[in-house]
């Protein structure tokens, strides 16, 4: 990993992609999403501040735990003067994120759970299908994996269509 001498206080996109790990196509995708930001010299080029270095290891961090984009986003927005994140401020954020990570497991786990309960052949066209029906929130109403807005047309179509598949 090539060092950066003490006395230069701004990174070209490579430096920062070879100090944070990041390809620099997400450096880009990261600066056109409002995460980090740049600025550009005479020729155009973009020159970061070598604190962006802790905002992408933030970003980075928060994606691998599966914190959207925009959220990241939105908490880096909170920091006074856009400054970068201290182990206090991770902290905080961190928390406020346990409750949605909590229920993302919850529903992972559920998922897998009920993973085996699709029948074999994938099409899952059981009466109440825990993959496309979560919670079975229309089990009362139709059977199916599927909602089909115009049952009439749907009808229609499937009187037409020769049954060939095994799960029709």
């Amino acid at each position: 990993m090539p060092q950066i001498p003490e006395k230069i206080h701004e990174l070209t996109v490579g430096q920062l992609a070879a100090r944070s790990g990041a390809a620099v196509s997400a450096l880009h995708f990261y600066e056109s999403k409002g995460l980090i930001s740049s600025r550009r010299t005479s020729g155009n080029q973009r020159r970061f501040s070598r604190d962006t270095l802790r905002r992408v290891a933030f970003v980075r961090a928060a994606q691998r735990v599966g914190i959207p984009l925009a959220t990241i986003r939105e908490a880096l927005a909170e920091l006074p003067e856009g400054r970068t994140p201290t182990r206090d401020d991770w902290a905080r954020l961190s928390e406020a994120w346990r409750s949605e990570l909590d229920e993302r497991i919850k529903q992972l786990n559920r998922l897998r759970d009920h993973l085996t309960d699709c029948i074999g052949c994938g099409c899952l066209s059981l009466d109440t299908c825990v993959l496309s029906n979560p919670d079975d929130i229309s089990g009362d109403r139709l059977t199916g994996s599927r909602l089909m807005v115009e049952r009439g047309a749907a009808a229609a179509r499937a009187a037409r269509t020769p049954k060939t598949d095994c799960c029709d």
